[in-house]
């Protein structure tokens, strides 16, 4: 199993750069967005035929927050014109379809917000992607962000056989 951490406060743009990603929607991206962008680059962005569809890998986030941030910049804009610029990251979901997208994955790809980090429940949730027999592998992010410079932001990358031999996801 693959690990990826980004600790709070690490100036993202910094990352990107160091990370060699070429890819500028990412400078239009909210805060959680750019945090599951770079946890994926740090995951998968050296592996051989990276941008070649995978079908047998899913994406899972899990949050606290979802997308609070954009949410209070979003409605902070209504006060003048809304901005669709904004409005796109208003959902928690899109940082895993950002995620899918720019990699090509093409499992199952989902978003859940839950009370707070449970590693029990992240696992059972996760393992059950490999309902379907396609899946092969999940990267499995927990992004919690409150703020654009607070955050939690982990992710693994992992077959079958390593969620089920973990207790617990933890953080």
């Amino acid at each position: 199993m693959k690990e990826a951490v980004i600790p709070a406060g690490t100036n993202l743009s910094a990352l990107y750069r160091s990370l060699g990603a070429d890819y500028p929607k990412f400078f239009k991206m909210d805060t959680l967005s750019k945090l599951g962008f770079l946890l994926a680059e740090m995951l998968v962005g050296e592996e051989d035929g990276r941008f070649g569809q995978r079908e047998d890998r899913a994406v899972l986030v899990f949050s606290r927050e979802g997308c609070i941030a954009d949410d209070l910049h979003y409605a902070q804009s209504m006060k003048d014109f809304p901005s669709p610029a904004l409005f796109v990251y208003t959902l928690p979901n899109i940082v895993a379809g950002e995620i899918a997208i720019r990699n090509k994955f093409a499992g199952e790809t989902g978003a859940y917000v839950i009370d707070g980090f449970d590693g029990e429940l992240i696992r059972e949730l996760s393992s059950l992607a490999f309902q379907d027999k396609t899946t092969r592998e999940i990267l499995v992010a927990w992004i919690d962000c409150p703020s654009d410079s607070s955050w939690n932001a982990k992710a693994w990358l992992c077959n079958e056989a390593q969620i089920n031999e973990i207790k617990a996801f933890t953080i």
